[in-house]
């Protein structure tokens, strides 16, 4: 084989192999369960975006971060950013359970005065040692119209319905619709 082709091979042959190692992702998203209907709330409410802790915010989906390490899964990934998703997610939800309230995102193109800001910190949201997605959170409220906040922490631990990632994201929607409640409460303070 002349040296061109030969070279060429070495060259090719990597990046084939690589093409074929790395099927398409499967993307995944957390989806909103309805919750109770409350009467009352701010009138508006931003939602700042949503603190993640940095073993969480990447496109792959961890699942868990027990035993001192994390197991990631390569090809199962989030449908957008976490982040993102989880305030798209609250908002939908928190939307449901107060009608009377408008709720908007810090980073959107909506901004108006808002008589609430509700700020929410992950700590963790994978699966434990037992194999149940626990989610760790802490949320707070500023109210400005009289001036005073909340504050509240939340641990909610939930049975994964099957050990797949299917599973896990299940869980992780119970898990958050869970949180919303309990933020939709805080918002009711």
């Amino acid at each position: 084989m002349p040296l061109s082709r030969r070279r060429l091979a070495c060259l090719a042959l990597p990046a084939l192999a690589a093409g074929c190692a790395s099927p398409d992702p499967v993307l995944y998203t957390i989806q909103m369960k309805p919750g109770a209907v409350l009467a009352g709330g701010p009138r508006i409410v931003q939602l700042r975006d949503i603190g993640l802790p940095g073993y969480l915010d990447r496109r792959e989906i961890v699942r868990s971060s027990a035993d001192y390490r994390l197991g990631v899964m390569a090809n199962d990934w989030w449908g957008e950013p976490l982040a993102g998703m989880l305030s798209r997610v609250i908002i939908v939800g928190l939307s449901q359970r107060l009608p009377n309230s408008s709720i908007y995102p810090e980073g959107g193109a909506i901004s108006s005065d808002p008589n609430a800001v509700l700020a929410v910190n992950i700590q963790r949201l994978d699966l434990d040692a037992s194999g149940s997605l626990e989610l760790l959170a802490q949320a707070a409220v500023d109210f400005n119209r009289p001036r005073r906040s909340a504050a509240r922490s939340f641990q909610i631990v939930k049975p994964v319905p099957t050990r797949t990632v299917a599973g896990q994201v299940a869980a992780t929607s119970d898990a958050v619709a869970e949180l919303t409640d309990g933020l939709a409460n805080l918002l009711q303070s």
